[in-house]
């Protein structure tokens, strides 16, 4: 087995701890959420990438872009939220 094979028992993990949090009704948890969300990204692209699985990193592209855009709302909303008290 190589190395890089490994990766994707990681990747697997933090996404489903990313899937956890972002669905936390905890704001804390949710805002965590998105950037555990960007790890699992990077892990799965680092293993595709080897592993030549074009689509999935093609879909870890798109989830990264989408993540981002989560975590920019939730900061707004965190501001906005905090400006407001």
């Amino acid at each position: 087995m190589n190395w890089i094979d490994l990766v994707q028992w990681p990747a697997m993990a933090v996404t489903v701890v990313a899937s956890w949090l972002v669905a936390s009704t905890e704001e804390r948890r949710r805002r965590w959420g998105f950037w555990v969300f960007l790890l699992s990204n990077v892990l799965w692209v680092v293993w595709g990438v080897p592993a030549k699985a074009w689509a999935l990193v093609a879909l870890q592209v798109a989830l990264a872009a989408m993540n981002t855009r989560g975590a920019w709302k939730n900061r707004r909303s965190h501001e906005a939220a905090t400006a407001g008290s």
